[in-house]
C-alpha cells in the first residue's frame, strides 16, 4: 500500500455517495474509488449470509482497484460483514453504524427515533450498540422499507416518497422524540424532506462526518494520508444504470468520473 494509493469506498447502492461526501470535504487530496452496488440494492433485505458474500465481493474488487483502505459505507454491511472482513483481509477496514451513542447521550426529552432498514435493526451489532446506550431511553426503531429503492431510481421528490416519510415518522412525532437517528447511508439524502416533516425541536444525525473523521485517523496511524496539495482522482463506478449516481453527484466542481462496470 502507497500513500498515493486511492480510499476504496462501498455501498449497497448510491447512498454511500453521502459518505464519500464526507471524506472527500476531510481529505480533499485523497483519490477515491467509490463501488455502488445497485444491481443488489437494498442489502436490508437479504440475508445474513448473503450480506457477507456481497461484502467480500465488494471487498475484493476495491483491492484489485489497488485501494489502501476500504470504508463499508453501508449500515447493514457493517453491521453484518465487518467482523468478516476483518479477519479476511489485512488492509485497514472501516465501518458505519448508526450514530445511536450521540443521540441517547444529549437527548432531553429521553425519547429518541431511529429509521434503518430491516438487516440493521436485526443484526447483533445494532442490538449490542443499542442495549449498551438506551437503557433508560424509549427508542422507536423504524424500518424505512421502500425507501432505498425509491433513492436508487432518483424517487426522492415522488409523492410515494413523501407518504412513505409522514408515515414513519408519525410515531417518533407521537413519541415526542428530539433526536432522529439515520441507520442507513441512503437517508441523508432524505435530510431535506424530514427536515420539513419533523418538528423544529428534533435534531438529525447521520454517521458520515464520524467515519470521515475515523477514515483520516486510521490513514494517519498507517502513514497512509496524503498531505501533498493536490487534483484527486475521483472514480465511482456502478453496476446498474448511472444516472441517480450522477445526479446526486451533480454539484460538485471537480471532474468526477461515473462509469458502469461488472463486479
Amino acid at each position: 500500500m502507497k500513500i498515493s494509493s486511492p480510499i476504496g469506498i462501498f455501498d449497497s447502492g448510491v447512498g454511500g455517495s453521502s459518505i464519500w461526501k464526507e471524506i472527500h470535504q476531510r481529505l480533499p487530496n485523497e483519490d477515491t474509488i467509490y463501488l455502488a452496488d445497485s444491481i443488489n440494492a437494498p442489502y436490508g433485505n437479504r440475508s445474513a449470509q448473503e450480506i457477507i458474500r456481497l461484502s467480500l465481493k465488494n471487498t475484493q474488487t476495491l483491492i484489485n482497484m489497488g485501494s489502501k483502505i476500504i470504508v463499508v459505507a453501508c449500515n447493514t454491511a457493517t453491521t453484518n460483514a465487518i467482523d468478516i472482513l476483518r479477519e479476511q483481509f489485512t488492509i485497514p477496514i472501516i465501518g458505519i453504524e448508526p450514530a445511536i451513542k450521540p443521540a441517547a447521550l444529549k437527548t432531553k426529552s429521553r425519547s429518541i427515533g431511529i429509521l434503518a432498514t430491516k438487516g440493521t435493526l436485526s443484526s447483533a451489532l445494532f442490538h449490542k450498540t443499542a442495549e449498551e446506550f438506551t437503557k433508560d431511553i424509549s427508542v422507536i426503531e423504524i424500518i424505512g422499507e421502500g425507501l432505498v429503492p425509491l433513492i436508487e431510481n432518483n424517487q426522492i421528490d415522488s409523492d410515494e416518497m413523501n407518504a412513505l416519510l409522514k408515515e414513519y415518522t408519525s410515531p417518533m412525532i407521537a413519541a415526542n422524540i428530539d433526536y432522529l437517528v439515520l441507520g442507513c447511508s441512503h437517508y441523508p439524502y432524505l435530510i431535506p424532506k424530514l427536515t420539513e416533516i419533523l418538528p423544529s425541536e428534533v435534531t438529525i444525525i447521520d454517521s458520515g462526518e464520524a467515519v470521515a473523521k475515523q477514515t483520516q485517523t486510521i490513514l494517519e496511524n498507517h502513514g497512509l494520508l496524503q498531505k501533498e496539495n493536490r487534483i484527486p482522482t475521483l472514480q465511482f463506478y456502478t453496476n446498474a444504470n448511472p444516472s441517480t449516481l450522477k445526479n446526486l453527484l451533480a454539484n460538485f466542481s471537480e471532474e468526477i468520473s461515473v462509469k458502469e462496470k461488472e463486479f
